[in-house]
């Protein structure tokens, strides 16, 4: 059975189910909100958090640089808010020296081909490459080249274009998404059957769940159709600034959400017909036959 090495913990089947906080720019550009944000995935038993990084003069286009929206910090140029929701260097060295004192890995999905440059400094267990960037066949390139087990997300693409970049990267140290690029995502619209799609074309790939739906149930879904791997963006409060806010998690949330995919993973068993010992006493005094 496919099994992928992450820092210290084994994604596949038979293992844990693996669960990233995503934290991604929930956090508005805050170290103590981030922290706040780390603390609580760790109080909820998480495996990983997760950042996004970008080069906001490289992903963000040059006729979009100038134009002014409202913010929490005023109203400024969509690149100069940018760059406010971005961690420098510094800044994620504390983040770093933070994750470490709590016990709790820590990576990013890259949008760019400089900000995975730049994350290699910081020696993360995996890369995670998101939906919105599946068919940058040079960023692809530029992750599978650092040598680090790689996480696919394959929201809003057709299957030729998840084909195309499983081709590229490989199915070695790759784990597969399966995920609705929808913020927050109708349940109607989960499919949550493509686990076992994903799993049947890729025997040899691990398949996981990033979740933006509203609400925990159809998440322990996917664990019950056998998602080894679980994203869910977290937030202190969804109602704060920010797109991603509505669709995450909140801390009480997210404590059910580990807690309960724990349950599962137990309650699922092996498949074989037994008699446990807890059943013999009703079996020897309601059985009449």
């Amino acid at each position: 059975m496919p099994v992928v090495r992450i820092g210290d913990r084994q994604v596949g089947t038979g293992c844990p189910v693996f669960v990233i906080a995503e934290i991604g720019i929930n956090h508005n550009g805050s170290l103590e909100t981030a922290r706040k944000l780390i603390d609580g995935a760790v109080e909820a038993g998480c495996d990983a958090v997760k950042f996004q990084k970008r080069t906001p003069e490289v992903c963000v286009p040059r006729e979009q640089w100038e134009i002014e929206r409202d913010t929490p910090w005023g109203r400024m140029t969509y690149i100069d808010y940018r760059y406010r929701v971005e961690f420098d260097a510094e800044q994620y060295r504390e983040i770093d020296a933070y994750c470490r004192e709590r016990g709790i890995q820590w990576f990013a999905s890259c949008w760019d081909e400089p900000s995975v440059e730049f994350m290699e400094q910081f020696d993360p267990p995996c890369y995670k490459v998101s939906s919105a960037s599946l068919t940058d066949l040079p960023l692809l390139e530029v992750t599978r080249r650092t040598g680090r087990p790689v996480i696919l997300s394959t929201g809003m693409s057709t299957l030729e274009e998840v084909q195309n970049s499983v081709k590229l990267l490989g199915t070695d140290n790759l784990v597969l998404a399966h995920t609705n690029s929808s913020y927050p995502c109708p349940v109607e619209e989960l499919n949550l059957r493509m686990i076992a799609t994903l799993k049947e074309m890729y025997p040899e790939v691990p398949v996981g769940y990033s979740g933006h739906e509203v609400g925990l149930a159809t998440t322990w879904a996917a664990v019950a159709l056998g998602a080894v791997l679980i994203e869910r963006h977290v937030t202190l409060d969804r109602a704060m600034w920010g797109s991603d806010q509505a669709a995450s998690v909140e801390m009480p949330g997210l404590k059910r959400l580990v807690s309960n995919i724990r349950d599962i993973e137990q309650a699922m068993g092996d498949g074989i017909k037994r008699v446990y010992e807890g059943e013999q006493a009703a079996r020897k005094k309601l059985r009449r036959v």
